[in-house]
């Protein structure tokens, strides 16, 4: 829900969510709910007290006049068990009353901190991974990838992936997750809905319920690389296939305070027919590349630049790599891996 409340036309406070439901902890395990807020217009917004409603909650907030985006953090003790639901009175210069926050969840004598296993927070959702990575498919073939998934709320859910492309398929089990229980998503590849060679990207959306509203926060990106075939190559015509030779395929790039550095790949065909590398693409953002040039008669070399720019790679959220499609039947996909530090 989101709450806007405005004194006057300079000055408006917006929060994300008024309740924050912080799912299961244990017992003397204490818990955190965080709310975030956003200032519009010209005037600042200063929280003058934040009064919870009990001596088991505490709260940490600005003490500073805020402009833009901030935060207020409730933390419940959960000395008791059971279900928990707290509030805090929230006054600022921005509101003529006090607003309300609320904490909500359970405590549990046995409780499992599963943070370990599922490292991924999405709502209540919890994943061990967030991206979809189909590698290595030959044109026909059904790759198959799988989403452990635990409901950490306190109600009964039905996960399932929202936009999904026609290549994809995605099977839940069980269909409804009940609290503390974990589950399976089965994400299968049909590479002949695959139209074009090399890498084909795109993302789909992890929903706690049928009929949720597509978040940037429940994003799982999907990448899938299709091969070309050399499956009718006999020994003899492979003696003269091409030979792709790269320097190197791993690039360390150390930026020292700059924004942007480059690094240089020495490709050379070391085979007896001509190299084609007919595609080379990006996995993520915050890269920069150009190829001198894409067909190398045996013998010949070019070279590959990269440039990594340094603020536009801390925004991604896969590993940064390059993609290149050679006519090598040995090395049909190349992979470059950038570690930018």
């Amino acid at each position: 829900m989101l709450l806007a409340v405005l004194t006057a036309t300079a000055q408006k406070l917006i929060i994300e969510k008024t309740t924050v439901d912080v799912g299961r902890t244990g017992y003397q395990q204490p818990i955190t709910a965080v709310f975030e807020f956003r200032v519009k217009g010209s005037k600042k917004v200063r929280i003058s007290e934040v009064r919870p409603d009990c001596n088991c909650t505490k709260v940490e907030y600005p003490k500073t006049d805020q402009s833009d985006k901030f935060q207020i953090r409730m933390t419940y003790d959960a000395q008791q068990l059971g279900h928990f639901d707290k509030q805090a009175a929230v006054v600022t210069n921005a509101t003529a009353k006090p607003f309300f926050i609320r904490m909500k969840g359970i405590v549990l004598r046995d409780y499992q901190d599963l943070s370990a296993n599922y490292p991924i927070t999405m709502g209540n959702l919890l994943l061990d991974h967030s991206e979809l990575e189909f590698d290595d498919i030959n044109r026909g073939d059904q790759q198959v990838q799988v989403l452990h998934i635990y409901n950490s709320s306190t109600t009964v859910c039905q996960p399932n992936l929202m936009h999904l492309p026609s290549y994809l398929k995605a099977t839940m089990v069980p269909e409804r997750l009940g609290p503390g229980r974990a589950g399976t998503l089965t994400v299968t590849l049909n590479s002949k809905n695959l139209h074009d060679y090399g890498l084909t990207q795109s993302a789909v959306y992890l929903a706690e319920n049928p009929g949720d509203k597509v978040s940037a926060d429940h994003e799982i990106p999907v990448s899938a690389v299709l091969l070309p075939s050399f499956m009718g190559m006999t020994s003899a015509q492979k003696q003269y296939a091409p030979k792709m030779q790269l320097s190197k395929t791993t690039c360390d790039i150390l930026f020292e305070g700059k924004s942007k550095k480059k690094d240089i790949i020495e490709i050379t065909n070391k085979g007896r027919t001509e190299l084609d590398i007919s595609s080379l693409q990006l996995f993520t953002g915050g890269l920069q590349v150009s190829l001198g040039k894409s067909k190398l008669q045996p013998g010949e070399k070019t070279t590959l630049k990269i440039t990594a720019l340094r603020d536009d790679l801390k925004k991604v959220r896969t590993r940064p790599r390059i993609l290149m499609i050679t006519n090598d039947p040995d090395h049909p996909k190349v992979t470059i891996t950038i570690n930018a530090k």
